[in-house]
């Protein structure tokens, strides 16, 4: 039986726990029959076949991609292989691509009062990813993205306006989906840390995006 392809490519700001966070990736993946190549080679993501991955996980603070490694990246998730991420990974990645944050579909740039304790509202219960998950309080870093309106938001956040008065009510997602070309992307702003990530509700989102966004065989 075929397995599909994974590629998990951690690296930047330690206190994301990038290395541990990545693990925990490819634990879920392996847990679904899937062959995991985990690396802090960036270049891994420009390889001349990077296309064969099902599924492709930064789990990356910023960082650097020549841009030809970066259209090799970019051509295979726009002709099916899936894209997705967490917190830092996807948001925070590549800040200087404009092709990668086209892809991406979102941008982080602020999480005012650091780490606060606020509510996460399921938006999209219907949804496979969301299925059986109600509304949480949860404590880490309320992300503020800037974000593609093309996405699909399954669950959402409401700024109090505490920290910063002038973005009071505003409603921000923090799982959506989306497509770039044929390639389906996850995203959740969820997991400041890998600790995070073993809250149940917090995995149950990241596995089931994760298989949501791996192309089929």
């Amino acid at each position: 039986m075929t397995r599909r392809k994974a590629l998990v490519v951690y690296g930047g700001m330690a206190l994301h726990t990038p290395k541990e966070g990545a693990e925990t990736v490819r634990d879920i993946l392996e847990a679904h029959d899937f062959a995991v190549d985990v690396t802090d080679d960036y270049d891994a993501l420009g390889a001349e076949d990077v296309g064969a991955n099902a599924l492709v996980v930064p789990v990356i603070t910023d960082g650097e991609l020549s841009r030809e490694k970066m259209a090799k990246l970019i051509a295979a998730v726009q002709a099916g292989t899936g894209l997705a991420g967490y917190h830092m990974g996807l948001a925070t990645s590549f800040r200087a691509s404009v092709p990668f944050r086209y892809a991406a579909s979102c941008y982080w740039v602020a999480h005012p009062g650091d780490i606060i304790t606020y509510r996460v509202d399921v938006t999209r219960p219907d949804h496979p990813i969301m299925d059986g998950i109600e509304s949480f309080e949860h404590t880490s870093e309320q992300y503020y993205l800037n974000y593609d309106p093309a996405v699909e938001v399954l669950a959402s956040t409401t700024f109090s306006g505490a920290f910063h008065p002038w973005r009071k009510n505003v409603v921000m997602p923090v799982v959506f989906t989306t497509k770039h070309g044929k390639g389906r992307v996850f995203y959740s702003s969820l997991g400041h840390t890998a600790a995070e990530l073993e809250i149940p509700d917090v995995r149950a989102i990241l596995t089931r995006g994760l298989l949501w966004a791996a192309r089929a065989l």
